[in-house]
């Protein structure tokens, strides 16, 4: 387990994936209930980080899953603040509650990283402010294979004006998928737009997350165990 040292209580127990299986996709789309913020300033972000002070959140992982790379950014970036957004009840429940053991475990850590429950293709705008955020990650995202369903992919047009105005310029969108088709899809998109602009291969391998983002999920740990590709992009925001 990430992060563990001799200090932890050893009667905290992390929960088991086992008792939060859910179905791997959930309909975007489709009505939710959600409790959202009308404003991002009447979001009480107080409520997931004990000691944000004066912070902001700059981190979002978009579709967190079990929440394997948000421990990793939080290690990663112990003085600033991301966010899991996970549609799926169960993913997310579990996800809260590993953060809570973490935390339970490791007195004074991890209470920079926590997880909502939401629609992040609905509702991203009431929680950040303009050019709030400095990353956000779209890591192994459902590719939605049918042509149908594209515009159900987190990755659109429409999507990424708001994830421009979200984001401050210089910000970044990290994309991994072990889809070609949707990895072409994605890098498409984000190129056509005028907000955004494609970091070349050198550039990609001196991100100090480049080694961290194909491996630290769990959807990127179970591609590695088949022996699958992985296609990866880091885009900056102009």
């Amino acid at each position: 387990m990430e992060g563990v040292d001799e200090s932890f209580d050893k009667q905290v127990k992390l929960p088991q994936k086992r008792f939060y299986r859910q179905r791997a996709h959930s309909n975007p789309i489709a009505d939710h209930s959600f409790d959202y913020p009308l404003l991002p300033e009447l979001s009480n972000w107080s409520e997931l980080y004990p000691n944000i002070g004066s912070r902001q959140v700059e981190f979002a992982d978009i579709g967190c899953g079990y929440g394997g790379f948000l421990v990793t950014l939080g290690e990663t970036y112990p003085n600033q603040l991301a966010i899991g957004m996970e549609i799926r009840v169960k993913v997310s429940d579990y996800v809260m509650d590993r953060i809570k053991a973490l935390r339970q475990r490791h007195k004074g850590k991890y209470e920079n990283i926590a997880c909502i429950r939401t629609n992040a293709m609905k509702y991203l705008p009431n929680y950040f402010s303009k050019h709030q955020l400095e990353k956000l990650f779209f890591l192994y995202p459902d590719p939605h294979f049918k042509k149908a369903k594209h515009k159900w992919r987190i990755i659109n047009p429409t999507l990424l004006s708001e994830y421009a105005y979200v984001l401050r310029p210089g910000g970044k969108i990290y994309t991994v998928t072990d889809v070609r088709e949707l990895h072409e899809w994605m890098c498409k998109h984000i190129e056509e737009h005028p907000c955004f602009k494609r970091l070349s291969e050198s550039e990609a391998q001196e991100d100090i997350l480049t080694p961290k983002l194909l491996d630290s999920s769990e959807e990127g740990q179970k591609v590695t165990r088949m022996s699958g590709d992985k296609f990866m992009a880091i885009f900056c925001r102009l």
